[in-house]
C-alpha cells in the first residue's frame, strides 16, 4: 500500500482512527471542522486532518472550505453522497436495483404494495432519538442513507428537506413511480417510530440525475 496512492473504501476503513472518524461523521449527520472532529475523539488536529485526507481520497468524504470573518478559511468535512463503505464492485448493487425495479409493474396495486413494504422498512432504519429532536435525528437517518439532506427554511411547526443526492438513481431510471412509493414508504417508517404525531405533508421527486427531491414534514413535537 502507497502513502497517499488510490486505497479502495474498504483498505482505508481498516485503520482504526479513520474507521471511528467515518461512523463519528455518519452518526452525526452534518458537516463537521478538523477541530470538532479531533475534540470529540480525543486525538490531535494534525493527525485528525491526515486520517480525513485519506478518506477524502478514498471517495468517503467530501470536504469544502469554509470562509471565516478572521484568517484563513477552514476545513468542513462531510459524508461524500456516493461513499462506499466497503469492497464491493461499485457496480453490483446498482445493478441488481435496477434488475429489482425493472421486474416490479407500475400498477397502482403493486406500487401501494411497494410502500407499504417501504414503511416496513423504514421503521427497521430508524435511529433511536436520544437527546436530539426527530428533525434532527431524522436528517441524520437520511444522511446515513446516503441522501445528503439539506433542511430549508421553513413555516413553524414544519420540517423541509432538499435531498442533494439519490443514492437510488439508477433503479429510478428503469422504474421512477415504484422506486419512488419506496422511498415514500421508507419516509413514513421513520416518522413512525420517530414521532408518531408528525405527519408527511408533501412528497416531490424530481430528476435523479440532478437530486433536490423535497421532504416536507408537520407536525415534530421536537423538530
Amino acid at each position: 500500500m502507497v502513502a497517499g496512492g488510490s486505497d479502495g473504501p474498504g483498505d482505508v476503513l481498516a485503520q482504526p482512527t479513520r474507521a471511528r472518524l467515518f461512523a463519528h461523521l455518519a452518526a452525526l449527520g452534518r458537516p463537521a471542522g478538523t477541530d470538532e472532529l479531533a475534540a470529540e475523539l480525543g486525538l490531535h488536529p494534525s493527525g485528525v486532518r491526515v486520517h480525513l485526507e485519506r478518506l477524502r481520497a478514498a471517495g468517503l468524504l467530501a470536504r469544502e472550505r469554509v470562509p471565516q470573518t478572521l484568517g484563513r478559511p477552514r476545513d468542513s468535512w462531510s459524508i461524500a453522497p456516493d461513499a462506499l463503505a466497503s469492497g464491493e464492485p461499485r457496480d453490483a448493487y446498482p445493478r441488481l436495483a435496477r434488475w429489482l425495479a425493472r421486474s416490479i409493474p407500475a400498477r397502482p396495486g403493486r406500487v401501494r404494495e411497494v410502500e407499504r413494504a417501504g414503511r416496513e422498512f423504514g421503521r427497521e432504519l430508524a435511529p433511536s432519538q436520544g437527546p436530539a429532536g426527530a428533525g434532527e435525528t431524522m436528517g441524520r437517518a437520511l444522511t446515513a442513507l446516503g441522501f445528503a439532506p439539506q433542511r430549508q427554511p421553513a413555516k413553524a411547526g414544519r420540517v423541509v428537506f432538499r435531498l442533494g443526492n439519490c443514492p437510488y438513481r439508477e433503479a429510478v431510471r428503469e422504474n421512477q413511480p415504484v422506486v419512488c412509493a419506496l422511498h415514500r414508504g421508507l419516509t413514513r417508517g421513520l416518522l413512525d417510530q420517530l414521532d408518531p404525531a408528525a405527519r408527511l405533508t408533501s412528497f416531490a421527486p424530481r430528476d435523479p440525475n440532478l437530486a433536490g427531491c423535497l421532504i416536507e414534514v408537520e407536525g415534530f413535537a421536537r423538530p
